[in-house]
């Protein structure tokens, strides 16, 4: 006997480890949103992973048989872009992005100028470099890339990660994360990145807002609790962890929070919510 959840509003959902392995669906996604249309529930799906826009997630899961709307997506990307035009003047502000259209378009949909590789400040060209360089999964990273990067935080722009994830659920196993390419240019440079995405509150925070609901009953669901789960209790929303992404019930040994409750995958979860 499932037990039911207890006046929940709205959900926020992870998608990577939780509702796919790369581009493979987990186990029980088609139920899971029927049940959620059903029960006329709320949703955002929330993901760090900034490498695809609103839009090529929305073929993502159409591809699966799951019709969603763009206003029920939040990217890491897109939080990314909304934090940075409330801290800077879009029209005066020019940003390198080292990563894909998920993190760039966002940030050309607020506004605000995208240099190129090399393009940088010089004694000839005082005004060519990034005021901000802003770091996502980049499927598509080179040399050139890290370096432009590298030599814009040198000259002093702003480090902002749209995420810090080290490592990242697929098909084949989990793979190096946009964490990965953080420390790389920390490395290099010495500067540490302000994160928006999970576990900053930043995200959650936006996603409250897009759904009109508060903390107390909005239940985040996610497979990682250094992100999704940490990220819950600093937002204080009660959390799921699902076990079919990246942490394990194991890892709570090791660590001073916990989710609110542990589920096996997508269908245990489809069928507390069919209980309440």
């Amino acid at each position: 006997m499932k037990t039911p959840f207890n006046n929940v509003k709205a959900l926020i959902i992870d998608m990577d480890g939780v509702l796919w392995h790369g581009n493979q669906a987990i186990d029980g996604l088609n139920d899971f949103f029927t049940t959620l249309r059903k029960q006329s529930l709320p949703f955002i799906l929330a993901t760090n992973n900034a490498s695809q826009t609103n839009g090529e997630y929305i073929k993502k899961l159409a591809s699966m048989g799951i019709t969603v709307q763009a206003d029920e997506i939040l990217t890491s990307g897109m939080a990314t872009a909304s934090y940075l035009a409330e801290q800077y003047n879009p029209a005066a502000t020019r940003i390198f992005v080292l990563g894909e259209a998920g993190a760039s378009q966002p940030l050309l949909e607020k506004g605000f100028t995208l240099t190129d590789v090399y393009e940088l400040n010089t004694p000839e060209t005082p005004n060519k470099g990034a005021d901000i360089v802003v770091c996502g999964k980049d499927e598509t990273l080179n040399w050139d890339k890290l370096s432009t990067a590298t030599l814009n935080l040198n000259a002093g722009a702003t480090f902002i990660a749209t995420n810090a994830d080290v490592s990242l659920p697929t098909e084949r196993g989990a793979v190096q994360g946009n964490g990965a390419i953080l420390a790389a240019l920390t490395a290099a440079t010495g500067k540490t990145p302000t994160s928006i995405g999970k576990p900053e509150p930043i995200m959650y925070q936006q996603a409250l807002k897009l759904l009109g609901t508060k903390p107390e009953n909005t239940i985040a669901i996610g497979d990682r609790l250094d992100t999704d789960i940490l990220g819950s209790v600093r937002t204080g929303m009660p959390s799921i962890m699902v076990l079919t992404g990246i942490s394990q019930i194991s890892d709570l040994d090791d660590i001073d929070y916990a989710p609110t409750w542990i589920m096996q995958d997508l269908r245990e979860v489809t069928e507390c919510l069919k209980a309440s």
